[in-house]
């Protein structure tokens, strides 16, 4: 039976609110409450699960692991450039100057040494004045700031939610790391692993990007701007804003005076300092052998696999043959010539006489751009097409590129095959390495290889070959200067560069194209060379880095040692990681060597190399190169100490010189000379000439005889007599012709079809 509600109770209930919701709370069950507490706390919970899950391990607190930038030395010792994803150099906070300590807990915790990581005090008043002036004023410890930095705990556009998470873990993280780490090691931790912008994570990389030097020889004022990048880096970027950098530097300063480290006095004369950056200093800024840092990058991403690192994130330490100073000497060098050269060029080089060139050069040029590559259909590439092709600043752009005169440059030392210098094209390090990224005709500068045969196989400078034009199954060389004689030795014909006798060497016994190519794999070319006789006239494409190598076994008394780069790799704390040794082998005779350095020292005396003399004055020998139609200029020579390679042209073959200057005599021979006269006068080098090998004389050879092509060796009675060096392994006969006063008529063998 329902029990009767009277008009007092019912008008009670209904006119009055509080009451009704006391009952209808009232009515709640137990259980549903108990439900509600229950879900509350889940929710909790996992909030609580998804920051820690955010949290770093125990193992990356104990043991943190920023990534480092590995290192290029020198062999000298200087910095040469850096892989990186983060361009970090870790160092020691002992090796800091305390002025930068001073000033980073001025200005970013001034209670850094009081607190456990939080300052609570510091977080109170911040929010307080936050909320009352709507301003948003940081609060974080440096131990705070370490831990977003080091575990990446910030995120791209956050959100309010993601904020207060990651506040909640820089809190937890920060608490972590105060247990683990001194106060000490938490300040290196943090100069470590900061940002200061332009690509520069830690304090040393950031004292070598803006300042050129080591953290441990920054000013204070140099300190102070590294704190005030901490704020921004963008903002207070000394090279783009130095107005505001200026000012925040000094702020940083004033905060060292208000906390007593720093005295008034000081202050007022170091706020006036300049900030003079490192952009603002003559030829320092990127690597100074930067196709030399992409040659070496690309052996050492070869090992990773072999020895498991990263070599953009575990601080490598990678030791290399160049020698810092030499690579200055070769990059002035490279400058200074084609500062002139490029002028002479463009003087005759002229785009109305080589329009249908131009064509097919602007057609190369549209087809390879990404933007023609990525058009959806064939009417947009058409439509991109016929812009470009008609846009004038395209084309001149097109024109400027194909004209630019291009240079591969490379010195080696040739007793440990080190390299030490490299210049593979414009300085910026873009584009092709023309030292071991392409493959060109050497020209005459392959001769040597050729003459080298025949010296090795038993022939002899005073060895002498008509000088007569033939023709050897329709091939029929012809040399440069058109001029034609008799008999000439083969010193004669290498000094001069006679074309027409190297090609008789090749199609006959003296040098036979197969021999050729044995010996050329030996000396150090790894390029395909066909065994055929216009060998003999470097019509087989090599690099300049395998063709200087090959003289460099003439330099080094027969012996090749193949091209070393990299010397060893050690891991960030200094351990070996491997170390790289010369390759020997003996490929010619000492005796051979010498008397090919001999025949190459007059390429430089009175030969096509005579320029030389105009630079350089030490002993030396080397032989030009210059291809068919003035394609490639070659130079490539050596000291006893050093073995160098010029090749100077084009990245397009159908870009020519157009004149004799185009000859390696005048368009590379000045490259390689200005190197040696800067390197052996600055680093004061010794004196040193070839060395004698044993069985090498000098003997006396009868003229007559070498005049009929057969040389003998003179006798007393012989009325006239050449002078020449020979491996006395191999001595012709004595003459025949002037025997006890008696002449005998030997043959003539000028008309000979043969060789």
């Amino acid at each position: 039976m329902s029990k009767k509600i009277s008009d007092s109770e019912y008008k009670s209930y209904f006119m009055n609110r509080k009451k009704r919701r006391r009952k209808l709370l009232g009515n709640i069950s137990l259980k549903t409450k108990l439900i509600a507490a229950a879900a509350f706390i889940i929710l909790i919970a996992a909030f609580m699960i998804y920051i820690i899950s955010g949290l770093p391990s125990l193992e990356q607190l104990e043991n943190p692991k920023p990534e480092l930038a590995t290192k290029v030395y020198s062999v000298d010792g200087e910095l040469l450039g850096q892989f990186f994803i983060e361009n970090r150099i870790e160092t020691n906070i002992d090796s800091l100057p305390p002025y930068l300590i001073n000033a980073l807990i001025a200005t970013e915790d001034r209670s850094f040494y009081n607190h456990w990581g939080v300052d609570l005090s510091r977080f109170a008043k911040a929010m307080i004045k936050n909320v009352f002036t709507f301003s948003r004023e940081g609060a974080s410890t440096i131990t705070q700031q370490l831990a977003k930095n080091l575990y990446k705990l910030k995120g791209k556009d956050e959100n309010i939610f993601a904020t207060i998470v990651r506040k909640i873990r820089e809190w937890m993280t920060a608490i972590q790391i105060e247990q683990n780490y001194t106060k000490n090691e938490i300040l290196e931790l943090y100069l470590n692993v900061s940002y200061f912008g332009r690509s520069a994570y830690g304090i040393e990389s950031a004292a070598k990007v803006y300042f050129d030097k080591k953290a441990s020889e920054l000013t204070l004022p140099e300190s102070a701007v590294f704190v005030a990048l901490l704020k921004s880096p963008e903002y207070y970027d000394p090279i783009k804003n130095k107005v505001n950098s200026l000012r925040r530097r000094n702020l940083v300063m004033r905060n060292m005076v208000v906390n007593g480290m720093l005295s008034e006095e000081s202050y007022e004369k170091l706020k006036d300092v300049p900030i003079v950056t490192v952009s603002e200093k003559s030829g320092m800024a990127g690597s100074i052998a930067p196709h030399f840092m992409e040659y070496i990058r690309q052996q050492l991403e070869g090992f990773s696999d072999k020895y498991g690192y990263n070599l953009y994130r575990d601080g490598l330490n990678i030791y290399t043959s160049i020698d810092y100073r030499m690579q200055k000497y070769a990059n002035d060098a490279v400058v200074q010539h084609l500062k002139e050269y490029q002028a002479l060029f463009d003087k005759h080089w002229n785009w109305n006489e080589n329009k249908s060139l131009l064509v097919v050069l602007i057609d190369k040029a549209i087809k390879n751009l990404q933007i023609y590559r990525d058009a959806p259909t064939q009417e947009d590439k058409a439509r991109i097409y016929n812009s470009l092709k008609n846009n004038k600043s395209f084309v001149d752009s097109i024109k400027t590129a194909e004209t630019k005169v291009q240079v591969g440059f490379v010195a080696i030392e040739p007793s440990t095959g080190q390299i030490k210098a490299m210049v593979g094209g414009e300085n910026s390090g873009r584009g092709l390495n023309h030292v071991t990224g392409i493959r060109r005709q050497p020209g005459s500068a392959f001769k040597p290889i050729v003459y080298t045969t025949a010296i090795d196989n038993g022939y002899y400078p005073a060895y002498t070959i008509l000088n007569q034009k033939f023709d050897y199954n329709g091939w029929s060389p012809s040399n440069s200067d058109s001029v034609y004689g008799g008999y000439m030795t083969l010193r004669e014909a290498l000094a001069h560069s006679v074309n027409v006798v190297s090609g008789r060497m090749t199609i006959s016994e003296v040098a036979p194209p197969t021999k050729v190519v044995k010996y050329a794999k030996r000396m150090g070319i790894n390029s395909s060379l066909p065994a055929y006789p216009s060998l003999a006239l470097g019509t087989s494409e090599v690099t300049p880095l395998e063709l200087t190598s090959a003289y460099g076994t003439l330099a080094n008394n027969g012996v090749h040692v193949n091209p070393i780069s990299i010397l060893k790799i050690e891991d960030k704390n200094g351990i070996l990681i491997d170390q790289f040794m010369p390759e020997y082998s003996e490929a010619v005779s000492p005796q051979t060597a010498e008397i090919m350095t001999a025949m190459m020292q007059d390429v430089l005396a009175y030969g096509t190399g005579a320029g030389v003399g105009r630079y350089f004055h030490r002993p030396a020998a080397g032989k030009t190169g210059t291809t068919q139609d003035f394609a490639d200029a070659w130079f490539v020579g050596y000291t006893p100490q050093l073995v160098a390679g010029v090749w100077v042209g084009f990245d397009d073959h159908q870009i020519k010189f157009t004149d004799w200057y185009g000859q390696g005599a005048r368009a590379a021979l000045p490259i390689w000379a200005i190197f040696m006269e800067e390197t052996y006068k600055n680093l004061d080098l010794p004196l040193e000439y070839f060395p004698h090998a044993a069985g090498v004389d000098t003997v006396s050879f009868c003229l007559e005889s070498m005049n009929l092509g057969d040389p003998r060796i003179a006798t007393p009675n012989c009325p006239t007599v050449y002078r020449d060096i020979i491996n006395t392994k191999y001595m012709p006969r004595e003459c025949e012709i002037h025997q006890n006063n008696d002449a005998i008529i030997r043959e003539d063998k000028r008309g000979d079809a043969g060789w």
